[in-house]
């Protein structure tokens, strides 16, 4: 099961790289993805239902609204069910 975290600021006001199990969304092409690790500078995602890994720049993860993050749960369930 994936948890649904998301990046947080720090207090400096920094993008935080967000632990592996979260749930985000690559801002330069509006993927959503799961983060799996971090490899030197960037945040490895895997799209929610598994596939191939993508590397980002931390600062290019954003929190999903709650649409996107519905949609990539009902995602995850047609592709279980077969739909």
């Amino acid at each position: 099961m994936v948890t649904m975290t998301a990046p947080t600021p720090d207090a400096d006001g920094q993008t935080v790289s967000p632990d592996a199990g979260a749930l985000v969304v690559d801002r330069r092409n509006g993927k959503v993805g799961v983060v799996m690790g971090h490899v030197g500078p960037h945040v490895q995602l895997r799209p929610p239902g598994g596939g191939r890994e993508w590397d980002v720049p931390p600062e290019d993860v954003r929190t999903p609204t709650p649409t996107e993050e519905l949609s990539a749960k009902v995602a995850v369930a047609n592709r279980r069910w077969g739909r």
